[in-house]
């Protein structure tokens, strides 16, 4: 006597996997992907914030007519690691009165030189112009005006810094230089408005 045997049900492979731990399987690699995107973007942004560039916000007129109020710039934090604060040079640093305030003005008078503003005009003497240089601002500033009386001997390590609008301007005719740490970096890029988008160089002087 012979019986049908019925064949044996082939087991498959793997596991079916149903459609809810499907889903899971989904969030948890997106999740993963994106915890790893940030993980990277934070470890090359922070750098680049606390030690390269950072944004400053302008606020006041002070530095009208080159900067007005509430634009955006990006500052260079790097460049004065490397190489020495020139004359002309945008720079944020620490307000001496309240290091908790940031100011923005420019660099005018460099170490070991005497600044003298007279009769609205400004002169550099250091050691290669003794008797004195006029300071040719038209480049920047047309017709200007720098009001005050001032004689002031630079120590090392100190600069002379004026707002572009020099009549509306709190700076070094009142609070004195500034010191080198005080600095943060030179203003580089104008990042807002879009219409006035800059890249700022530091001017040259005849």
């Amino acid at each position: 006597m012979s019986f049908l045997q019925q064949p044996e049900e082939k087991k498959p492979d793997f596991e079916p996997v149903t459609a809810k731990e499907e889903l899971i399987g989904q969030i948890k690699e997106f999740v993963w992907e994106t915890v790893k995107v940030v993980v990277f973007s934070l470890a090359i942004i922070i750098p680049i914030r606390y030690f390269l560039i950072q944004p400053f916000y302008v606020k006041g007129a002070s530095m009208e007519p080159n900067f007005f109020d509430h634009e955006y710039l990006v500052i260079d934090e790097i460049s004065y690691r490397l190489g020495e604060v020139k004359r002309g040079d945008v720079v944020v640093f620490k307000y001496p009165n309240d290091p908790r305030q940031y100011f923005i003005k420019r660099v005018i008078g460099l170490p070991g030189e005497t600044i003298q503003i007279k009769d609205g005009k400004i002169f550099i003497i250091n050691k290669d112009r003794p008797e004195g240089l006029l300071l040719n601002e038209s480049g920047y500033l047309p017709n200007t005006h720098t009001q005050g009386q001032v004689d002031a001997e630079l120590a090392p390590g100190e600069y002379y810094v004026l707002g572009d609008n020099r009549a509306s301007s709190l700076d070094s005719r009142v609070f004195g230089p500034i010191s080198d740490p005080a600095i943060i970096g030179r203003a580089w890029v104008r990042g807002w408005p879009f219409s006035r988008l800059q890249v700022f160089n530091t001017p040259s002087y005849q």
